[in-house]
């Protein structure tokens, strides 16, 4: 037996299966060639962010847009210190929200749904093991024993800055060449190991690595002896990564692009392992306008839209955020659904090799703008099932979390959600007649981006809007005097009736505007606004802000409607007794 497999059975006594045995364990996956195999695998340490959502997305249409392809969840759970506990599931949840239901790996319930399990990387130290023992016996790694090192300090540290700085080695490891000798003594002594790639790297070396986005590039060698399995016997990021999805049978793997400068570390160690080369895609940032208006990476303490738990508690439709973000990915998405205004987001033709490679603005105005065209094409059923769901499943706890950093786009929750939830299923009907208004048609308004707006928009509606004073209305008449204003409307109420169908209504409020000075021939008024107080659009609009308090609302005759004579003639009073304060 020579010195390396020696030194590997005293490493690790207890592993005695062999590379061969996982291999025959998972077996190449009888898929077609042209099928690919991803995998989300975060890791457990918060919140779902954006970007990781992003990358969960690209998987997910990786897959799927590929014949009998397999999206795989895995926990990357070795970094035990960072762990949150919870958000497992938390990432699991998220990704259901959205409709994004892994076809094997790590569950919600905590066990593994699939035949290249366990899918959770805690779950497979054996496995890290038994390629790090390879290795080993290779004389292609070898033991660390530097955690306490005893004369080797200066060394140890200038090694661990170069590491730190991703800068070439300039010396090596200095337990590279140790003897058996040597490591038995360390051992018997208590002394705790890590395993190191014995990197054949030289200054200056170059490897050709290749994105299917960014295509071929020469990049440093390593020169490196990068940590194969840490002290506590848990392999990092690179080691486990490359186990995994070589045993997983992964054909693409996403991942951010602050992971090209350890790319070279991965060649090596892909080759060391004798493992085939993956297919890689290195995702961009997503980035915002920072307050000095630079461009700047969202970030997971300062911005609220870093936390995916963001979109769901301002009620952004999932549509929305998922079609936001494939325009994001695909810059061709946007001009598809022009064209196929009807069409499942699932008939995209999603291509791989149209992503980005700067990166890109993630733009809430733009979000918003997309959830508007969504929700503007709902029937009042859909919109009143969306807004319940969402009133009772807000999360108080997270806006109170949240309060100091919410941002200008996200507007605070002025109705208590699960009151308002209680209101609209006692009043169910009667909230399907406001949600159908001035929906379906060729040009449906497109008033409402998100769920939690849906109270405050409607807030004349739903008994919401209280107001005390001229102030409380967007009153922005500058020749109508409040006088003539109340005089107006109290002249219209002795004539109004809920039961007039919409011409009848019209014509009454023409009548009783020309009365009191407003011209009902805008092309009179055009031609001298002088003569007159105001035209018949003015009239109409100190009605509805006499109703709703604004400017701005949908068609007036049917809010009008749904109200009837007394809530109508209530609202109506209330504004001639403030305009006549």
């Amino acid at each position: 037996m020579d010195k390396y497999q020696k030194i590997a059975d005293l490493l690790y006594p207890n592993v005695t299966k062999t590379d061969k045995y996982w291999e025959e364990q998972y077996p190449v996956r009888d898929l077609d060639e042209k099928s690919e195999v991803t995998r989300f695998a975060p890791s457990p340490t918060g919140f779902m962010h954006i970007g990781h959502f992003f990358g969960a997305n690209l998987d997910y249409f990786i897959a799927k847009s590929s014949p009998n392809g397999v999206f795989m969840f895995r926990l990357e759970d070795t970094d035990k210190k960072r762990e949150v506990k919870g958000s497992d599931v938390v990432a699991l949840k998220t990704l259901a929200y959205y409709g994004i239901v892994p076809d094997e790996g790590f569950t919600i319930d905590r066990t593994n749904n699939g035949n290249y399990g366990p899918y959770r990387q805690s779950d497979r130290t054996e496995i890290y093991q038994t390629y790090a023992k390879k290795l080993v016996a290779e004389g292609k790694a070898f033991p660390c024993f530097c955690s306490k090192p005893e004369g080797k300090q200066e060394v140890l540290e200038k090694r661990e800055q170069q590491l730190s700085n991703d800068s070439q080695m300039e010396e090596k490891d200095p337990c590279r060449e140790l003897s058996y000798e040597e490591v038995k003594a360390n051992i018997d002594a208590g002394k705790k190991f890590c395993i190191r790639l014995k990197s054949n790297g030289k200054e200056g070396d170059k490897v050709k690595v290749f994105d299917l986005v960014r295509g071929e590039r020469e990049v440093g060698a390593n020169c490196k002896d990068v940590v194969l399995i840490k002290d506590n016997g848990i392999p990092p990021y690179a080691f486990a990564h490359a186990v995994d999805d070589h045993l997983m049978r992964t054909t693409t793997v996403v991942r951010g692009e602050e992971w090209i400068s350890t790319w070279p570390q991965h060649v090596e160690l892909f080759n060391a392992l004798g493992f085939k080369p993956l297919k890689y895609i290195h995702t961009p940032v997503l980035c915002k306008i920072g307050e000095n208006g630079n461009k700047r990476k969202i970030s997971k303490s300062k911005d609220p839209e870093a936390d995916m738990r963001f979109y769901i508690q301002a009620g952004l439709p999932k549509q929305a955020v998922t079609e936001y973000l494939l325009n994001i990915m695909n810059s061709n998405f946007e001009d598809w659904r022009t064209q196929n205004p009807t069409a499942l987001v699932e008939e995209f033709p999603f291509n791989a090799k149209k992503i980005g490679t700067s990166s890109p603005f993630f733009d809430i105005v733009k979000l918003e703008d997309v959830s508007k065209n969504i929700i503007s094409k709902m029937t009042a059923e859909e919109v009143y099932d969306y807004t319940l769901s969402w009133a009772q499943n807000f999360d108080m706890d997270f806006e109170n979390e949240n309060k100091a950093k919410l941002g200008d786009n996200y507007e605070a929750i002025k109705v208590n959600p699960q009151e308002f939830a209680d209101y609209l299923q006692n009043n169910k009907e009667y909230a399907l007649k406001v949600f159908n208004v001035d929906r379906g048609g060729n040009k449906p308004r497109k008033d409402i981006a998100k769920w939690s707006e849906v109270p405050t928009y409607f807030s004349y509606m739903f008994g919401y809007f209280n107001p005390s004073s001229v102030a409380d209305y967007e009153y922005n008449y500058e020749k109508i005097t409040n006088q003539t204003a109340a005089k107006f409307l109290k002249e219209y109420m002795e004539v109004y009736s809920s039961a007039d169908e919409k011409d009848v209504w019209f014509n009454k409020i023409k009548q009783v505007a020309e009365a009191n000075g407003f011209a009902i021939d805008n092309k009179l008024y055009k031609a001298n606004p002088d003569d007159y107080v105001g035209n018949t659009a003015d009239a109409c609009g100190i009605i509805r802000l006499a109703i709703t308090g604004k400017q701005n609302s949908p068609d007036l005759y049917s809010l009008c409607a749904i109200l009837g004579d007394s809530q109508t003639k209530q609202k109506i009073e209330k504004f001639i007794e403030i305009l006549n304060k």
